[in-house]
């Protein structure tokens, strides 16, 4: 079922953590896709967890996944949700996005 307009507006933080954690099991359900996201952010087995616990790793995650249409429309389906779902969980973690400002 996917999230209404209202339930979008009362995005929370943990909430955002969690659809982190959700995307996070998403990519590593899939070797390539997880081994592009280590590749790009330079995580390997050996610092994952401990970089998982720093309080900007979930809002990350998440902005490598709206960073990539096709693999945000993906997981967004496979998670049955609205990709602009995303976006705000991570404006919950993160704060608004500013484009344009310096």
């Amino acid at each position: 079922m996917r999230h209404s307009s209202k339930e979008r507006q009362s995005i929370s933080p943990e909430f955002g953590r969690s659809l982190a954690a959700s995307a996070l099991a998403f990519l590593a359900a899939d070797a390539e896709r997880l081994q592009r996201f280590l590749n790009l952010t330079g995580l390997g087995p050996h610092n994952l967890r401990d970089a998982a616990e720093g309080p900007a790793f979930h809002g990350s995650v998440l902005e490598y996944m709206l960073a990539d249409e096709e693999l945000l429309l993906r997981f967004a389906a496979d998670s049955d949700l609205e990709p602009e779902t995303v976006a705000l969980a991570h404006q919950a973690l993160c704060g608004p996005v500013h484009v344009g400002d310096p």
